[in-house]
């Protein structure tokens, strides 16, 4: 363990802890969950792990309040009332309303108190919507993810190219990567004050950070169990950096 990081709080949030009509799916994403809050331990975050579909949006503002950092993980599609979208979109999974609210909520309050945050796929959609962002409502190219294989073969690898001078680049040490991603939706217009991070091979973004704030997202899954051994790790190394620099500040 990292003692440099210990009596550091980190605030994982997910979507939720059950979904008992999509077991294979909940199974998986309950991996991907656990190996980012296995990973925050291993570093010496003190981590709590919250589910916004299961509790009220007041609840888990109160829940993160005195979090030193935040990452928002994976799940299901936003609700598109929240961009602007309308339902009956091609690939539509459930949508978690309550979630969707609370979540936007705690970008909006990272932003303006500066707390470090990461998304995660769907936390990257989070992010980008939270900040008046639109996303693709769908794509089905098999680059992003296998199409027509089981949950277990989901996951894509494919290189990503992130922008030189970069947050994201600074964190992970280099430009060209490779990646493993899930996901059927995209940034459409970035929302205030993101720039695009990282794209894909096809040209779509596949990351942005903020251009003042300590917000970055990542449309692909550093947490899985397949993805380059060192890529969770830097990432939540850049939100402990991200954290020391606003504590000298306010000193």
């Amino acid at each position: 363990m990292n003692e440099e990081f210990t009596n550091r709080m980190l605030v994982v949030v997910e979507v939720t802890t059950a979904r008992p009509d999509r077991p294979a799916y909940h199974a998986k994403v309950q991996v991907l969950n656990s190996r980012v809050v296995a990973e925050a331990k291993t570093a010496g975050w003190s981590v709590t792990r919250v589910a916004a579909a299961d509790v009220t949006p007041a609840d888990l503002s109160r829940l993160t309040a005195d979090a030193d950092a935040l990452v928002i993980v994976g799940g299901e599609d936003i609700t598109p009332s929240y961009y602007g979208g309308t339902t009956g979109y091609e690939g539509e999974t459930a949508h978690f309303a309550i979630a969707d609210e609370g979540q936007i909520a705690l970008v909006q309050r990272a932003f303006a108190l500066g707390t470090p945050l990461l998304g995660i796929c769907r936390g990257l959609q989070i992010i980008n919507v939270a900040l008046g962002g639109t996303l693709v409502q769908h794509i089905d190219d098999g680059i992003h993810k296998n199409v027509d294989v089981s949950i277990d073969q989901i996951l894509s690898t494919h290189d990503v190219t992130l922008a030189t001078g970069s947050t994201l680049a600074s964190s992970l040490g280099r430009v060209d990567i490779s990646v493993q991603s899930a996901h059927h939706q995209i940034v459409d217009r970035l929302g205030a004050g993101l720039v695009a991070a990282a794209h894909a091979p096809d040209g779509l973004i596949e990351a942005l950070e903020h251009d003042s704030a300590p917000i970055v997202g990542v449309q692909w899954h550093p947490e899985a169990p397949d993805s380059p051994a060192d890529q969770l790790a830097l990432l939540l190394a850049g939100l402990a950096a991200a954290h020391d620099s606003r504590t000298r500040v306010e000193a």
